[in-house]
């Protein structure tokens, strides 16, 4: 599996993009994403779990 660690190039073909949560979050333990106005954290737990929440 590829994880990216930079923003993706355009592709036509059907291959999913698939990001490393580590990468997405660097040095910390949490991080914002924002979809259609509404912002998200994505956090890692110390058991090594994602919990995404609004």
């Amino acid at each position: 599996m590829n994880y990216l660690s930079s923003p993706p190039q355009p592709s036509s073909s059907s291959e999913i993009i698939t990001y490393s949560a580590r990468d997405l979050i660097q040095n910390g333990q949490t991080v914002k994403i924002v979809l259609d106005e509404q912002t998200y954290t994505l956090r890692i737990t110390r058991a090594g779990k994602l919990i995404l929440t609004k």
